[in-house]
């Protein structure tokens, strides 16, 4: 009998770790929280960023971050004044592009002058570019992919000057962008 407790606990004691790992985990996608899973690996989430003007099909001259992934902005945003709304689930699927403050911001085939950060109310610092804050899609996983374009006629990967680039295709197929889309914009 001493045994089958013993044995009882244990299971009880592991299925309540996994219950409070599982909540854990669930919580970090949660609105309002300063939880810095919300940015993927290949996020600018180190002391100095890298901006950086390059050609990506489909789309034209865009910027992309230290690896090479294509930064959007959000029209739900603001530029005058910098406003942020992505926050939450959304902040899941659209990391925010963070560096340490402006100074860490180095960039290529962009003008310095229109680069700049925000503070998070999460307390991260995002980059912004002529006002507009950036952000990585979670769903480029490779370099020089832009598949957040025109994401719910919201998102577009941001020009070298801060605007929205236009697709340089007429075909929406192959970007995968337009399936994602939702009223919600995200």
């Amino acid at each position: 009998m001493l045994a089958t407790t013993k044995n009882t606990r244990i299971t009880g004691f592991a299925a309540v770790g996994a219950a409070v790992f599982a909540l854990v985990l669930s919580g970090c996608g949660s609105g309002g929280g300063s939880h810095s899973s919300a940015t993927p690996a290949g996020s600018t989430m180190t002391n100095s960023a890298t901006l950086t003007a390059a050609k990506v099909d489909k789309v034209g001259t865009v910027v992309t971050d230290n690896k090479g992934f294509v930064l959007y902005r959000f029209d739900q945003d603001s530029a005058k004044p910098t406003k942020v709304t992505c926050y939450g689930s959304c902040a899941t699927l659209w990391p925010a592009a963070t560096a340490k403050n402006t100074q860490s911001i180095t960039v290529k085939g962009i003008d310095k002058k229109l680069v700049s950060t925000v503070k998070r109310s999460d307390g991260t610092t995002q980059i912004t570019l002529a006002g507009w804050p950036l952000y990585r899609y979670s769903k480029d996983d490779q370099p020089k992919e832009a598949y957040g374009q025109g994401v719910g006629g919201t998102w577009f990967a941001a020009t070298p000057t801060g605007g929205k680039a236009m697709s340089t295709s007429g075909s929406s197929s192959g970007g995968g962008g337009g399936s994602s889309s939702s009223n919600s914009g995200y």
